[in-house]
């Protein structure tokens, strides 16, 4: 260096006095802008760098007097990257140093690490790391903890990353989530620096030691005590690490250290420290031919000098800061170029070669696109054919286009329906309401003139996704959807379930339902009925006898939510015995996986019609009297009672229909309905406005129909018009509302009366006085605000609401049913209490989503009573919730009542009596009876047998549950080994992994203890209810598909006790051989062997942990992994497959677990 021409830094000197003199007052530069392109420096034109020989190539400044706390090379394009102290970051393109990209990262905070990623930059300040793409858009921003003092971070490999810093830890994130996997606990003072090779994490800290940690369990290894006073940086290359710092002189404070301290990494100890000739803050390996070091120290100088040689003089040069303090330093990936930040705002780039490149391979950098407008294509006036549509033309005529055409032109018109003969009405005869005539043979049979097309504006035909992107644009409400509606789907992964992030759709504590299992439509249903308390504790106090019974699947799903804190449960067990009742079928309620897939199901009526289904199931079978008592618990509750069912109690309202004929003959019969369904006013066609009604008044009307049909009188004996009333007797606990919204009709109908309510709402609250303006609420009171909209609601919120949050309703003798709207946070008074006047609130709706992307789908917006959040969060509120499934998100209480039937159309209302649950019986009763129901199955098990249903292939179904004892005289004896009778169709048994042969599973032939899944899922359910823990191989999966929730305190799994973090699961027939010298599952999988190894694992396992704690197990298992290696996983002498992968393929497998 020393034989460079002194004019290079010469001109460099001369070129940056006049604006960065140190003796100028920075004020006067405030208002004064500072051309970049002025301040670069370039290399005089006739000056060659000698290659190998660093100088300096470029000076550009960023922004005058902000000293450059951060540089960095981009690892992917030509770009070098500057974060100054005030927030701002800065790239430059390629060695001429253009300005490439400019923002602001953060506003107060300096930038302390820059680094850069495939498809983005991440910039780490003190308590904040953001992510921008190179043109300055942010990507992501995520805030530290409060206190956090961050100084740098490390990418351990694509996708994650470490920050470190002047606090007690270092957090692990992950880029694809963005948020925190890890906290790794770290000794005070903190981690300032951090390396990474392939052997360990390097952690520079403060105090002047390095620590080297393991890469997967950051565990420290070893540590080197570098300096006495403090680190100022390090560096590692090969098997050498280098380190410069300060050193304690006493009283005198601290004193940069002129001895580097350089460590051997094969043989853990330092070798003999390196005397530099200039005070080193920052230091780099560069290596070439050698392991070269660069020594910067901050007043500029740089040394270049081998690690275990002597530093020659000659070795240093000067970095020109024009009297600035160095702060940042950096060496590009491919070793060619070195960038310096000063605290001046300067950026240096210094190079040993003319033609330098930042990478070995870079990517081409995009750039901002030229104005197009300038790049037009000269145009020739004198050519005949030149189109005069290339010259954009602006529109100063106020005549219409020629592509405008009239409305009357582009009006869309139906088809009309082709009229009906002249001769069938002319031979037409009427018999009752009915015409017959003779076929007038005018053309060949069942052949019309032209093929009918349905234009039927069904609101239900939205769920058929367009067949061209021109459809879709035709239909703008395909875009309404708020995404918190959208029909949420599980992405699946070859982990299965185990790593979708279910927090991201549900942030509560509730439990929502997965969507996968066919016929799942009806999650939104089964939630409403979880949260009727009443509805709860009846079926979870129901048990009988029958196989498929839905009051007890229900119970059974009912107990898995409320275990569950936050997880989604699945209603497998629940949709299994749906598909076997009879009912269902007949009515349409079970739907072919083709419908589902293809979104052609009408799922508004679907719903309902469903709703209307499981109410009057529920009815039945909870009224039913069949089995013994020990299965149905005491009779003496309130909700079950043999003489009336809790649904009729509930639901039921008793109904008084009367028929008056013509003839004056008038029949009247009363009967017990569950749910009303919505009838709306016939529309007059010479009317082209809708009418205004009230909600309550249709309701009324709807409760109170008044019709006129064709019925049977028995004292014309024929069929006659009739006049057909309905009056209702009593009023529910609980008024269930369909909607039946299932046309363009109906639809415009809700949707006027909406604009109606709302105009009215406008005007009302236009005419009273402003009121004064109220503090913003605290962040928290969405959940305790539970005042009406009457009150605290503005009138713009009301946009698409039309039914009420209350309603008051009462019988009189003698005006019948009245129904009328009233504020939601009023009382009623004691006289209209007196009169036997009832509010209902609003507790539940069920919209129908239009969807055409994805088929559409049903949503619930439910009530949640303080019984509820008392259970699950502790704190007694009410709250209103979106259950989209598996999404469950809080909501504001008028977004429950509106319905912007372009895209959201009412299907189902539930509105509740104040305060009715009172008089019902809410206790649970089911544990009392759990003893009997074990030993009465016990007895009972062996009459049960098999019948014959299909579903799809390729779900799987339990086939065999074996327990066997794991403590005691009788450890490893089986008391559980039942074979399930299965009410679906096996397509393949699978016996080389699940054991099961043909006829094991028929009742008619199997020489197995046969039994029924209830039957077993109940024994399981009374050992998990008292407790027991459960030792298995791979029994999650075992659990989910026998649709058990057990607690994870109660499970000990083989697969995870034997497992390395960011490794493979192992087998069970490989951890057999190797800790047991056992070789199963040769031919077949037999659940009792399987217990029984996996229960020894475990006795294995104890003694590993007791004989040498956590380190002794952590070497045994990578000798495990090590070997399994050498061996591909598979045990010797053996042609058969390990038996891992057949979980997940097998039609039906065996559960095993040990006691």
């Amino acid at each position: 260096m020393g034989e460079y021409s002194p004019s290079i830094h010469g001109t460099l000197d001369a070129g940056l006095e006049s604006s960065l003199d140190p003796h100028l007052n920075s004020s006067l530069l405030q208002g004064v802008e500072l051309d970049p392109e002025a301040l670069a420096v370039t290399v005089p034109e006739p000056v060659h760098l000698m290659e190998g020989m660093f100088s300096e190539l470029h000076t550009v400044v960023s922004e005058v007097g902000i000293p450059v706390t951060a540089t960095h090379f981009d690892l992917q394009e030509e770009i070098l990257w500057m974060g100054n102290h005030r927030g701002h970051a800065t790239s430059f393109f390629g060695p001429t140093m253009g300005r490439y990209s400019s923002f602001q990262v953060h506003a107060t905070d300096d930038i302390r690490h820059i680094q850069s990623l495939e498809t983005g930059v991440l910039f780490l300040s003190k308590c904040n790391l953001k992510c921008y793409t190179r043109g300055g858009l942010v990507m992501f921003d995520y805030p530290m903890e409060e206190g956090a003092d961050m100084h740098s971070l490390l990418m351990t490999d694509n996708n994650t990353l470490l920050m470190g810093g002047l606090q007690n830890y270092v957090v692990e994130v992950d880029l694809n989530t963005v948020q925190e996997t890890q906290k790794f606990t770290v000794e005070v003072p903190g981690v300032a620096i951090m390396r990474q090779t392939s052997r360990f994490i390097f952690c520079g800290h403060t105090s002047g030691k390095v620590t080297l940690r393991d890469l997967r369990t950051f565990k420290m290894e070893h540590e080197f005590d570098a300096f006495s006073g403090s680190l100022s940086d390090f560096d590692v290359h090969g098997n050498l690490l280098a380190a410069c710092g300060f050193s304690s002189r006493g009283l005198n404070g601290l004193a940069c250290d002129r001895f580097l301290m350089v460590y051997d990494l094969r043989m853990m100890r330092a070798v003999t420290p390196l005397q530099v000739h200039v005070d080193p803050l920052f230091l780099r390996f560069i290596p070439t031919y050698t392991s070269r070091l660069a020594i910067i120290s901050q007043t500029g100088q740089c040394q270049f000098c081998e690690p275990t040689g002597l530093a020659n003089v000659a070795d240093i040069f000067h970095v020109n800061t024009v009297g600035q303090l160095l702060m940042s330093f950096d060496v590009s990936s491919s070793k060619q170029a070195l960038a310096f930040g000063d605290s001046g705002g300067c950026v240096h780039l210094w190079s040993d070669a003319p033609e330098v490149s930042f990478n070995d391979y870079s990517r081409e950098t995009e750039f901002a696109l030229p104005c197009l407008v300038d790049t037009l294509p000269q145009l020739d006036w004198n050519h005949d054919l030149l189109p005069l549509s290339l010259i954009p033309v602006p529109l100063t005529s106020t005549e219409p286009l020629l592509s405008d055409w009239p409305t009357a032109l582009a009006t869309p018109s139906p088809r009309r329906a082709p009229p009906v003969d002249p001769e069938i009405l002319r031979t037409m005869k009427t018999v009752g309401f009915i015409g017959y005539a003779a076929n007038p043979r005018t053309r060949p049979r069942n052949q019309v003139p032209y093929k009918i097309k349905d234009v039927e504006l069904d609101y239900d035909n939205y769920n058929q996704v367009p067949e061209s992107p021109i459809g879709r644009d035709e239909e703008p409400h395909l875009y309404m959807v708020p995404k918190k509606y959208r029909k949420v789907t599980i992405k699946y992964s070859k982990l299965g379930l185990e790593d979708f992030d279910f927090k991201h759709y549900n942030r509560t504590l509730f439990a929502g339902l997965e969507p996968h299992i066919p016929n799942a439509y009806c999650n939104c249903m089964i939630q409403v009925l979880y949260f009727l308390e009443p509805i709860r504790c009846l079926v979870q106090n129901h048990l009988c006898q029958k196989e498929f019974c839905l009051a007890c699947e229900l119970g059974f799903l009912f107990h898995m939510l409320d275990l569950s804190r936050g997880d989604p449960c699945q209603a497998s067990n629940f949709l299994r015995a749906f598909r076997t009742i009879p009912e269902a079928s007949a009515l349409g309620l079970i739907l072919a996986d083709s419908d589902e897939q293809t979104g052609k199901a009408r799922l508004g009526r679907l719903i309902q019609s469903w709703n209307r289904f499981i109410l009057t199931q529920l009815h039945q079978e909870t009224q039913e009297q069949e089995g013994p008592q020990a299965y149905r618990g005491a009779s003496t509750s309130s909700l079950g009672s043999s003489s009336e069912s809790a649904i009729g109690k509930l639901f039921g309202c008793e109904v008084e229909n009367s028929s008056l004929c013509r003839c004056g003959k008038e029949t009247v019969r009363s009967t017990l309905t569950l749910l009303f369904t919505m009838h709306y006013p016939e529309q007059n066609s010479q009317e082209k406005t809708i009418k205004e009604y009230d909600f309550a008044e249709i309701l009324k009307k709807s409760i109170c129909l008044e019709q006129s049909t064709q019925a049977w009188c028995e004292n014309c004996e024929k069929y006659q018009p009739t006049v057909q009333t309905r009056n209702i007797r009593c009023l529910p606990d609980v008024l269930v509302i369909n909607c039946e919204v299932n046309s363009a009709k109906e639809a415009e109908f809700w949707k006027v009366q909406a604009e109606c309510a709302f105009n009215k709402a406008m005007q009302k609250e236009a005419m009273e006085p402003a009121k004064p303006k109220e503090p913003p609420p605290m962040p928290t009171e969405w959940c305790l605000d539970m005042e009406g909209f009457t009150f605290d609601t503005r009138a713009e919120d009301l946009r698409h609401v039309w039914i009420p949050l209350t309603l008051k309703m009462s019988i009189s003798k003698s005006q019948g049913l009245e129904i009328s709207s009233w504020p939601e946070g009023e009382e009623l008074s004691a006289a209209e209490e007196a009169e036997g006047a009832s509010l209902y609130d609003l507790v539940v709706t069920v919209p129908h989503i239009l969807d055409a992307r994805t088929g559409g789908n049903l949503v619930a917006h439910i009530k949640v009573g303080e019984t509820y959040h008392q259970r699950k969060e502790g704190v007694t509120h009410q709250q209103w919730y979106l259950f989209n499934d598996f999404l469950i998100e809080p909501i504001d209480k008028t977004e429950a009542a509106q319905f912007d039937v372009s895209w959201k159309v009412p299907a189902i209302l539930y509105y509740a009596k104040r305060n009715y649950h009172t008089k019902y019986d809410l206790r649970s009763k089911f544990k009392d009876m759990e003893y009997r129901v074990f030993t009465s199955i016990m007895k009972q098990q062996e009459t049960h047998d098999g019948t014959k249903s299909t579903i799809k292939p390729s779900q799987m179904s339990v086939a065999r549950i074996t327990c066997v004892r794991g403590q005691g005289p009788n450890e490893g004896v089986p008391f559980i080994d039942d074979y399930i009778s299965t009410q679906e169709q096996v397509v393949d048994y699978l016996t080389q992994y699940s054991g099961i042969k043909p006829g094991d599973l028929d009742a008619k032939i199997s020489s197995k203890h046969l039994t029924t899944l209830k039957s077993t899922y109940l024994k399981l359910r009374f050992l998990i209810d008292t407790g027991v823990r459960f030792v298995g191989h791979g029994l999650q999966k075992d659990f989910r598909v026998i649709n058990l929730l057990v607690l994870k305190d109660q499970v000990i799994d083989t697969v995870y006790l034997f497992h390395l973090p960011r490794k493979r699961m192992i087998s069970l027939r490989f951890l057999a051989w190797y800790f047991l010298d056992l070789n199963i599952q040769g031919e077949t999988h037999d659940s009792i062997e399987d217990a029984r190894t996996a229960l020894q694992l475990y006795r294995k396992y104890l003694e590993l942990s007791r004989g040498g704690g956590n380190d002794e197990v952590r070497k045994v298992l990578k000798g495990l992994y090590e070997k399994g290696r050498q061996l591909d996983w598979k045990v010797p002498d053996s042609d058969t497959g390990d038996g891992q992968g057949s979980l997940k393929t097998a039609a039906v497998f065996p559960s095993v677990m040990g006691l």
